[in-house]
């Protein structure tokens, strides 16, 4: 039994060491396609479906927007919005006492009337930031009335798909190295933490980000998440979008100008004022959001005010900023799904349990990516591991499948040649002896040798019927010598009786003509965990121990045959008492029977016995 145990867990490894190395190698293809970015955009497409999945926020009051809209260029009836307009809107902002207000809008060369008012509302009211281009191409000075510490670039770098995902909040001078240039989203927010006594301070685990209260910004660097060589110069963070159907107060400058807000929704709190029309053209893209269109466009200072609200959340309420395990982390989970999906690939054994299994391990790697961003803001390679999991969860199956449907075939053909070559051994070979027996001695009638060809002519036409039908029905079943077809379907004992009582009855083995004393007897065994063809084999060996009896055993006088369960083993054996085993060279008969033997986990001994006869004895232990 164990070298039987030992025979299935040998074969077992030869199928996972033969599978094992295409999926290390459709494994390290995956990796090395991530490395040079072939994955990057699929990884983006999953971070923003995750981002679009999440649950819905509440909308953040602390940020106000002052949309000019479509209606608003028609009430003023001038775009661009005239000086003298603008200046209306922030001097009847100030009256409502905003934090800060960011005008989302440039105002580096006037348009006139109003012009020169600008200016000076611009240099009168410390609290209003403007803005800057600074990053090529079109770069675009920022309004002269400010000092550079009231000024705010506005780049919005995009990736190779043409989305936004990122925001630069600061970076060194392109025109001056010893400078660096500030965000308008991080002039805001300084200026909103500074009014609550928060100072930005240089970050503790990074040094090249900033933290506020101790919350550092997590900086995308060179490879950060699914980005590959990402420019990290300055610092840029991850967009951790609000998603809400209305994620910010809007209002328009005619309501402003007008008098039609109410002054709490603008007291204290940081105020947008920028384009959301289509004229400006300040449209952006995401797919991150569930509330945009269906082309995912977003206004640049809805943008802005996202990254506004990304940090205050994050410093004051403890939401979570997106950030990534880091390079090790990332490639350790892309190696525990590469080897899992080779374990999925290798234990299902059908197409449907396979297909089933990878749609489980699918579900449960995107809930993981789902989970780990929505709760704790982490974002870990999803893309790569699906890309592993289908190709090597569904591929190593299919390979697994049909190298098992080859083997099967093999061993289908062997076990064809081996039973065909048995049925002909113990059938027409054994008549055919008898009949050259008695032409070379030439001691029985003409017209018996006649008939005995006869017969050797009816069975091999009756073994090439058989193996046609066996060939085309999918029938167990097994011919004897003697032409008896068993089905091996039925209970072993069963069998062995049959095997024995027609064994015996064959006429052309006279030393069972000289039997006087014939003694049977086979224990039931649960025979459950014996194969077909372990059945097969064990009715063969008895057929053939008989035959060798009839062959050999001369003067035999006693012939027993007994199947015996015991010491957790069954024993069968044939023993006579003839004149016993005469030449040590082992034929291919013993042969056949050691093979069967190993196949069973069990042993086979054939002896000869005191004082005379032999015995031949196949015994395994039954699996439980």
């Amino acid at each position: 039994m164990k070298r039987r145990i030992w025979n299935r867990i040998w074969k077992e490894f030869g199928l996972w060491s033969l599978a094992v190395r295409p999926g290390i190698i459709v494994l390290l293809l995956v990796i090395l396609m991530r490395i040079t970015g072939g994955i990057q955009s699929w990884e983006w497409m999953l971070l923003d479906a995750m981002l679009r999945l999440r649950p819905l926020e509440k909308p953040d009051e602390r940020v106000v927007i002052v949309g000019i809209d479509e209606k608003d260029i028609e009430w003023v009836k001038q775009y661009p919005i005239p000086d003298q307009k603008i200046v209306e809107l922030l001097t009847k902002l100030e009256t409502y006492k905003p934090l800060a207000i960011g005008l989302d809008i440039f105002k580096n060369v006037p348009v006139e009337p109003g012009g020169e008012q600008l200016a000076q509302i611009l240099r009168a009211n410390s609290n209003i930031i403007g803005i800057e281009k600074i990053l090529p191409p079109g770069e675009t000075s920022p309004p002269q009335s400010l000092p550079s510490e009231r000024v705010g670039f506005v780049d919005l770098p995009n990736d190779e798909d043409s989305k936004n995902r990122r925001y630069l909040l600061y970076t060194p001078n392109p025109k001056n190295i010893n400078e660096d240039k500030y965000s308008l989203a991080l002039r805001l927010v300084t200026k909103y933490l500074n009014a609550q006594g928060i100072e930005p301070q240089t970050g503790k685990n990074d040094p090249n980000t900033i933290r506020f209260r101790g919350i550092e910004l997590p900086r995308i660097t060179h490879n950060f998440g699914g980005y590959v060589r990402a420019d990290d110069g300055g610092l840029s963070i991850l967009m951790n979008f609000r998603n809400s159907d209305q994620p910010f107060n809007i209002v328009s400058l005619r309501d402003i100008i007008n008098g039609q807000v109410d002054a709490e929704l603008l007291r204290d709190r940081i105020v947008l004022v920028g384009n959301r029309n289509m004229s400006a053209g300040d449209i952006f893209y995401t797919s991150a959001l569930s509330n945009l269109n269906l082309s995912g466009q977003i206004y640049g200072i809805d943008y802005h005010a996202h990254v506004i609200s990304q940090i205050l959340s994050s410093v004051i309420d403890s939401r979570t900023m997106l950030h990534s395990w880091g390079e090790f982390g990332e490639y350790t989970w892309i190696f525990v799904w590469g080897f899992l999906s080779i374990v999925i690939g290798r234990l299902t054994q059908s197409a449907q349990a396979n297909l089933l299994t990878v749609s489980v391990a699918a579900f449960c790697l995107f809930s993981c990516g789902y989970m780990m961003l929505w709760v704790w803001g982490v974002w870990i390679p999803v893309a790569p591991s699906f890309l592993i999991l289908a190709v090597n969860g569904v591929g190593l199956s299919a390979f697994y499948q049909h190298d098992k449907f080859l083997r099967s075939q093999i061993n289908e053909r062997q076990n064809t040649i081996q039973n065909t070559f048995t049925v002909i051994h113990n059938g027409p070979l054994q008549t055919l002896a008898y009949g050259l027996k008695h032409l070379r001695a030439q001691d029985v009638p003409y017209e018996q040798l006649v008939g005995q060809f006869e017969k050797l002519d009816r069975e091999i036409r009756e073994i090439g019927e058989f193996l046609k039908l066996e060939a085309l029905t999918t029938e167990e079943s097994l011919r004897l010598g003697s032409g008896l077809i068993l089905e091996l379907n039925r209970p072993l004992h069963d069998l062995l009786y049959e095997v024995y009582s027609s064994t015996l009855e064959r006429q052309e083995f006279e030393n069972f003509k000289t039997l006087k004393v014939k003694i049977r007897n086979f224990d039931p065994i649960d025979d459950k965990y014996l194969t077909i063809e372990d059945k097969r084999g064990i009715c063969l060996f008895l057929e053939e121990a008989l035959c060798n009896v009839g062959k050999h055993a001369q003067g035999v006088k006693r012939v027993q045959a007994s199947g015996v369960y015991s010491a957790n083993k069954y024993n069968l054996w044939i023993k006579d008492n003839g004149l016993g085993i005469k030449s040590k060279v082992e034929n291919k008969g013993t042969k056949h029977f050691k093979i069967l033997a190993k196949q069973l986990g069990g042993e086979f001994r054939r002896e000869s016995v005191s004082p005379c006869g032999t015995i031949c004895k196949l015994s395994w232990k039954p699996m439980k």
